[in-house]
């Protein structure tokens, strides 16, 4: 068979996915970019004229009366508690599941396998359940504050339940998981023997740390980071729940838009701009990893 006819039949299977991606990935997201170029409807919707208000709105506001130009502040406060509380997810799950993914990956081999089965545990249990597993955790007569108080550490319970602080302790718990596994693959492909050498040319721990361990398992760093920073950053059942809906990120503020706030194209030009910080993640990561691919 010539290559032609190869490369024809494997189009043709792969028509059906193909196909279906189109239909089920790129019509929708098409429709958002559409409204949000589109008017804001009376009451709902859209009307059929072209307009740039969704994308204005999205970092400018006029005002009602004088109609003169401003920031506006309350989405760039959402914009920017939405990407500190993602990139502060990401730096306290790769604290923690560094060590975690080089504990499991120096395990026997037959002991690794029970490792990982734990971690991937909260994976077969609903992300709404496990939020609310936290709310238990840290509401002010919750199991953290019912210890505190018994053990005479505090006086009154803390008030951590609705803050930024309990989205954080929620997304942290959440997407932990993510960042291990990247790191465990990656330190698991690890020559241990390359760490003998360099205590052997007197290199101290951090030595060894920052110039042999970490370049090495940079695309588990990276892969981990990327899987953690995006599903944060658009986020909505866990802020929603443990933010209470005064400490909304950006997926609880286009929800709106679409909801109560009934301003569709608003709530379109803030999807694509998600889309868009999703896309030039990818881009980042794809770039990094390139690097370490011999094939460039």
């Amino acid at each position: 068979m010539s290559g032609r006819s190869k490369g024809l039949n494997g189009w043709l299977l792969s028509s059906p996915a193909l196909i279906l991606l189109l239909l089920a990935a790129s019509g929708p997201l098409l429709i958002v970019a559409v409204y949000s170029v589109l008017e804001k409807g009376d009451y709902s919707g859209v009307r059929w004229i072209l307009s740039g208000d969704g994308w204005f709105n999205v970092l400018f506001q006029r005002d009602i009366f004088d109609q003169t130009v401003s920031l506006a502040d309350a989405n760039l406060s959402i914009f920017w508690r939405s990407v500190k509380l993602s990139i502060a997810t990401t730096l306290i799950t790769f604290a923690f599941g560094l060590p975690t993914a080089w504990f499991i990956a120096t395990r026997p081999p037959k002991s690794r396998a029970l490792w990982l089965f734990l971690i991937t545990i909260p994976f077969w249990t609903n992300l709404l359940i496990r939020t609310f597993a936290i709310m238990e955790v840290i509401r002010n007569q919750g199991i953290l504050n019912t210890f505190l108080t018994w053990t005479g550490l505090i006086s009154e319970p803390i008030q951590i339940l609705y803050t930024d602080t309990a989205v954080l302790i929620g997304m942290v718990y959440v997407y932990l998981p993510l960042m291990v596994l990247p790191l465990y693959a990656a330190i698991d492909r690890f020559d241990f023997r390359l760490i003998e050498a360099g205590y052997d040319l007197y290199a101290s721990r951090w030595q060894v740390l920052r110039g042999v361990i970490l370049p090495i398992i940079r695309p588990g760093i990276v892969a981990g980071s990327i899987l953690v920073f995006i599903p944060s950053l658009g986020a909505y059942v866990t802020p929603r729940v443990l933010g209470g809906g005064k400490n909304m990120m950006i997926g609880n503020f286009i929800e709106l838009q679409f909801g109560q706030g009934q301003n569709w194209p608003l709530g379109a030009a803030l999807s694509t701009v998600l889309l868009l910080v999703v896309l030039i993640s990818l881009v980042v990561y794809t770039r990094v990893t390139s690097k370490d691919d011999p094939r460039g």
